[in-house]
């Protein structure tokens, strides 16, 4: 409660952080924030001609949308995708990146993840607001879906957070954890439905005589359930299923808490080791 009082009463501080990711993410640049979409539209023109026209994968039709476009399918889970990827690698970072910072001021240390977690949030809410009107503009009214965007954006900046925390923290100990993570990042973009959908995942398959219910374990790891969340209120236009939003409000608020824990448990000695 005591750590959690700190929090709160420095969140001057924390706008102040967020602000300072913020102003300095593009500092010195041309093109300002239009690289924040440039980046996502030059994944997608790349991954469009890769799947698209080399791999001939074809893009579901939206239920009950209609739509069929491989761009905007890629989008909707690349989005998302995105922010996962960019809040690991730059909440891992923040306190090694902040060490002086650190060993002259005390002060929450959360802070500094919080902080480059919300500066992303500003980043997938531009993203995101492009998206609905180039959706607008195809014929996908998404204007009443709105809520349920922003409810996701929540959620899944609760998911990241709680991650980041563990990562920030063990990433000062132990300086292997950056390079473990970028692999991760690597095998879980390709193991969740991004590039393709989710129905090119097989129920079952059989490895050494012995079948192994692969949809099932597949569809256990919540980044599926995020993109798969996503899609539905931004391509298909409907509501995702009331389980799956349970299921990620659970991930959401356990990784909160463990992340919280883990924290306060390592961050005794961050100015002696960052």
């Amino acid at each position: 409660m005591s750590r959690l009082s700190d929090f709160v009463g420095t969140r001057d501080l924390a706008v102040n952080l967020t602000l300072r990711d913020l102003r300095s993410r593009y500092k010195r640049t041309l093109l300002g924030w239009t690289w924040s979409l440039l980046n996502p539209l030059a994944a997608v023109a790349i991954y469009s001609l890769v799947f698209s026209f080399f791999l001939k994968i074809e893009p579901p039709v939206g239920d009950p949308s209609g739509l069929q476009s491989f761009g905007l399918f890629l989008l909707c889970g690349l989005i998302p995708w995105t922010f996962f990827s960019n809040g690991l690698t730059m909440g891992m970072g923040t306190l090694i990146g902040n060490g002086n910072l650190i060993k002259k001021v005390y002060f929450p240390r959360e802070l500094l993840v919080f902080s480059a977690i919300a500066s992303l949030v500003v980043t997938i809410l531009i993203e995101l607001s492009v998206l609905g009107v180039i959706l607008l503009l195809v014929g996908n009214m998404v204007l009443p879906w709105i809520p349920v965007v922003l409810l996701l954006v929540v959620l899944l900046t609760g998911f990241v957070l709680g991650i980041a925390l563990v990562l920030s923290v063990c990433n000062v100990y132990f300086r292997d954890v950056q390079h473990l993570v970028a692999i991760v990042l690597q095998v879980l973009f390709y193991t969740a439905p991004i590039v393709y959908p989710i129905s090119y995942v097989p129920d079952e398959a059989t490895v050494l005589g012995v079948t192994i219910p692969i949809g099932d374990i597949y569809r256990l790891n919540p980044l599926v359930t995020f993109i798969g969340a996503f899609r539905s209120v931004l391509y298909d236009l409907r509501f995702p299923p009331l389980g799956n939003l349970a299921y990620l409000v659970l991930w959401t608020g356990g990784l909160l808490v463990f992340g919280m824990w883990v924290f306060g448990r390592l961050d005794g000695r961050l100015a002696e080791e960052v």
